[in-house]
């Protein structure tokens, strides 16, 4: 399984993005998939995840009722819906794999495989 991760970019405090995790490989669409993001001196933190079929999601609390995790396995694509976007979410963000499909996970060393990430860089 690869992973590419799209849509990152320099917006005002405020204004949407929306992030991109395009999958390849026949088994893809069995794999539950999170994304996660790292700042500047920071460690990696988690942010969402979600199943393999989309039945079930989890949010880290800094970015719940702002961003949306949802996917599309007709085009093996997983998003993530960012509003509100505020400066401290500017980081640098991944989505992974994880081959346990039906288990959300919030811990990287977890999943299975790697996409390079996408800058995300808000300002004030």
């Amino acid at each position: 399984v690869q992973l590419q991760a799209s849509g990152g970019g320099l917006v005002q405090a405020g204004v949407s993005l929306r992030l991109s995790c395009v999958g390849s490989g026949r088994t893809f669409n069995r794999y539950a998939v999170g994304w996660f993001r790292q700042a500047p001196g920071k460690e990696r933190d988690f942010v969402a995840a979600i199943t393999w079929n989309g039945g079930s999601t989890s949010y880290a609390d800094s970015v719940k009722g702002r961003f949306t995790i949802s996917r599309d396995n007709a085009k093996k694509t997983v998003y993530l819906q960012m509003n509100s976007l505020k400066p401290e979410d500017t980081a640098v963000y991944y989505c992974a794999a994880d081959s346990t499909g039906w288990v959300l996970k919030s811990e990287g060393s977890e999943y299975d495989f790697w996409g390079q990430g996408t800058q995300v860089t808000v300002s004030s």
